[in-house]
């Protein structure tokens, strides 16, 4: 199994720059799609599941490379597939974002049941029954989803929650479907913003974006962009800023942009850190032990799901008794029981944990269940005493561009 040691004990300071963002970079992928014509993606960080949504697009029929530049260049001018392969989209649970488009250029698509880290159930009714708003019929059979119309038609549903994938699923859909559609409890997140200006940089009608309601206009075709940079990982910058924090750091992260993470700046400022924010830069500077805070996750413009274990990491070192409130998956505290093999005092109920700073963690041999519970591992194991031992870096290297590296360049001492 791979694994990274971490000694712990050293100050981070220095500045890094943050890659593009996961989450954005994936159902932009997705959408290339439906562009006809040539699309050049800047500032794409060569990640696993980035190597995967490449395999499926290949596999759909679009001719998409990665280029050493960290560009991908994508050449879709035949008839796209309409079966999506199973291996791929049982590995990762964004290949389901290729339903919607699939759907809109080829009027059926046969997706398989998405995998991805076990953090919970995260069903994908929401997009169905919006595909179903949209017109389409839906059916399963042997593992796959089978969804089709064919011809999309414009639509005014509701979702039942405001789901990230859900969303931008059936905004790529609804830009080819005959007539407007309106789509309201829309999830906010940046990246939908991002998808969002893409798909309207190749002739898509959007109105909305930021808000809790989509407007779309379908149009009967759209068209490569090149180029097109992809934003700031907003949860890399974090995860970045917390190292900076938790080891009493001063690190600054270029390319940031602070709207994006404000209740996370706002929970580090409420700690005891300082920080400061510009243009496209973020800096966190340490003032001593931080003191705890209390925070739930939401869907943005809350405090994001994506940055919990990497807070926790940040409180079992924090001065006095913080409770975290999981609102968003049911099975995302798999990190604390190995966050207390290194010493931390946190007890778990129902959704919530409750989690009482200690003076020091120890160094220990701990195993990384899903992406961000590895952050938060490595992040504990910058101010363990000793050495910290981390197993399973295959989930960390699905969302993170060279962590160990980025943190190694800020004084960190990490072997792999």
């Amino acid at each position: 199994m791979s694994r990274l040691s971490v000694e712990g004990g050293f100050r981070l300071e220095g500045t890094v720059r943050a890659a593009g963002a996961k989450n954005a970079i994936l159902p932009i992928m997705a959408a290339c799609l439906m562009l006809e014509g040539d699309t050049v993606l800047q500032n794409i960080p060569y990640l696993n599941d980035v190597s995967i949504m490449l395999r499926m697009l290949n596999a759909l029929g679009v001719r998409a490379e990665y280029r050493k530049n960290e560009e991908i260049h994508v050449v879709n001018t035949r008839k796209i597939r309409h079966i999506a392969p199973y291996d791929l989209v049982t590995s990762m649970r964004a290949s389901f974002f290729v339903a919607g488009p699939i759907l809109a250029r080829a009027g059926f698509a046969k997706v398989p049941l998405p995998g991805g880290c076990l953090i919970g159930a995260r069903p994908v009714d929401i997009h169905l029954k919006g595909f179903e708003a949209l017109g389409a019929t839906i059916s399963m059979e042997h593992g796959f989803v089978q969804i089709e119309a064919k011809a999309l038609k414009g639509s005014e549903f509701r979702l039942d929650f405001p789901s990230v994938g859900a969303t931008e699923n059936l905004m790529m859909a609804a830009c080819l479907a005959e007539g407007t559609s309106i789509i309201h409890n829309v999830a906010r997140e940046p990246e939908i913003d991002d998808l969002g200006q893409f798909l309207q940089a190749g002739g898509a009608k959007i109105s909305g974006l930021g808000t809790s309601t989509l407007t779309i206009v379908g149009v009967e075709s759209l068209t490569g962009i090149n180029p097109y940079p992809v934003i700031a990982d907003r949860i890399e910058v974090g995860t970045l800023l917390i190292a900076g924090a938790i080891t009493n750091g001063d690190v600054t992260v270029k390319g940031a942009i602070a709207a994006h993470i404000k209740p996370l700046l706002t929970l580090l400022a409420q700690a005891g850190a300082e920080v400061e924010t510009g243009a496209d830069y973020i800096r966190v500077k340490g003032n001593g032990r931080l003191k705890a805070v209390d925070f739930e996750t939401e869907p943005f413009p809350g405090f994001p799901t994506d940055m919990q274990a990497q807070m926790m990491a940040l409180l079992t070192v924090s001065e006095g008794k913080s409770v975290v409130k999981e609102c968003i998956f049911e099975n995302r505290f798999m990190h604390v029981r190995e966050l207390m093999r290194m010493g931390a005092k946190i007890t778990l109920e129902d959704q919530m944990a409750v989690v009482e700073g200690v003076e020091n963690l120890s160094g220990a041999e701990v195993k990384i269940t899903d992406l961000r519970a590895g952050a938060s591992l490595i992040l504990a194991g910058l101010v363990a005493q000793g050495r910290t031992t981390v197993y399973g870096l295959k989930h960390l290297t699905r969302g993170y561009y060279d962590l160990p590296g980025k943190l190694r360049s800020l004084g960190a001492k990490i072997i792999e």
